[in-house]
């Protein structure tokens, strides 16, 4: 297997390296402090994911995407993903299934999105459906032309500002009936009832929603009732991927600093990485680092290749759970080589650790992953995991 990147794949990643190191990296203070950038610099980066052509890497080029391959993407991810305080999510995905909207939708939704006219949010957890996709209860039901949907939502990343949210409902309360719906900001009974603190300050929330008599045209459907999980299975590959990157980024970053401060900070006479518990932790870390980025790397080279969607969503639950977790102690290391200069909000470490902290969470937790990656391994054998074709 031919795994050395192309001069195509090389370009992808030094425009999103130049990117994050020039739009994302200078502002990370700002937003750590205040929560928040100002809509100049929200403009600015903006522009430069355009100008650096970055936006929609995961869409085709017909409705504004870069139709990257998903290497690139992931390419893509892992450069911008180590910018602190989640600034890697000004680079705009839309989710992969507004591909299967009506050409109204496409024109109305995907297109717009793509080009980072409009914003989007996907609504799916429940106070009750976390990890069990399965335990939806907001409902819809058919009322004439329009759909009345009740329920609550919450992790609603991004929902209490996005201009088009992804609602995952069961159609006449139905579990076997998951339905996505396109609700436009402003509908009528979309309601923000609480903005809860996180650890990470972004600028964007994970708002709780309450959902009261909701009326939505039928035409705001995606897709058919009863594919709301079908539809979800391929943005949980293209996310589980995404976090995958972002982890490898962070570990990458984490452990660039912690080597410079090694080799800089002085105690009993010499640099610190001369201690044989400095150097065994940025082993350890470089370690981690290249098992994540071969895993993660030969599964997108595999999925590129045509991998079928079954096979695809249980290695890239692998490359997430396996990466997330190194990503995490590679970035527990660089905090204990920086000592207390390691947990000052200013050091890029500590935010960091904030960061990866999360990424072990959602699109399914490390627990979740396994689970996955369990039942392959009944339903199929190790092959899928171990072998090598």
């Amino acid at each position: 297997m031919d795994m050395a990147l192309t001069a195509d794949d090389r370009d992808v990643r030094e425009r999103a390296r130049a990117f994050a190191r020039g739009f994302l990296h200078p502002h990370e203070e700002e937003l750590d402090e205040n929560n928040g950038l100002p809509d100049a610099t929200e403009a600015a980066i903006r522009q430069g994911v355009l100008d650096h052509g970055l936006n929609a890497i995961n869409h085709a080029r017909e409705v504004g995407g870069q139709q990257m391959t998903v290497v690139q993407q992931c390419l893509v991810n892992e450069e911008v993903g180590n910018a602190t305080n989640a600034l890697w999510s000004r680079v705009w995905q839309p989710p992969i299934c507004l591909r299967d909207g009506t050409p109204e939708q496409i024109e109305t939704y995907l297109a717009p999105a793509c080009r980072g006219e409009i914003s989007v949010s996907f609504c799916t957890s429940e106070p009750a459906a976390g990890s069990d996709a399965g335990g939806v209860k907001t409902s819809a039901r058919l009322d004439g032309n329009r759909y009345v949907i009740d329920g609550e939502k919450c992790f609603a990343s991004s929902a209490e500002y996005a201009d088009v949210n992804l609602l995952t409902t069961v159609v006449d309360g139905d579990p076997a009936k998951p339905t996505l719906f396109l609700v436009d900001k402003g509908t009528e009974g979309f309601n923000v009832r609480r903005l809860p603190r996180f650890a990470q300050r972004s600028g964007h929330g994970h708002p709780e929603l309450d959902i009261v008599d909701m009326r939505v045209p039928a035409t705001q459907m995606l897709g058919e009732i009863g594919q709301g999980f079908e539809l979800t299975k391929d943005w949980f590959v293209e996310a589980r991927l995404g976090i995958a990157a972002r982890s490898i980024g962070m570990a990458v970053r984490a452990s660039e600093l912690a080597l410079g401060w090694s080799r800089e900070r002085e105690q009993f006479g010499r640099a610190i990485i001369g201690f044989q518990a400095v150097e065994f932790m940025l082993a350890e870390m470089a370690a981690d680092i290249m098992a994540g980025k071969s895993m993660l790397y030969r599964t997108a080279q595999e999925i590129d290749s045509g991998l079928d969607r079954k096979t695809a969503h249980a290695k890239a639950s692998a490359a997430k759970y396996f990466c997330s977790e190194a990503g995490f102690r590679v970035v527990d290391k660089a905090v204990q080589i920086f000592g207390g200069r390691g947990v000052m909000c200013e050091n890029p470490v500590e935010r960091l650790t904030r960061d990866v902290r999360l990424e072990r969470i959602w699109e399914g937790t490390s627990e979740i992953q396994k689970v996955v990656i369990g039942g392959q391994i009944k339903k199929r054998g190790l092959d899928m995991y171990t072998g090598w074709d």
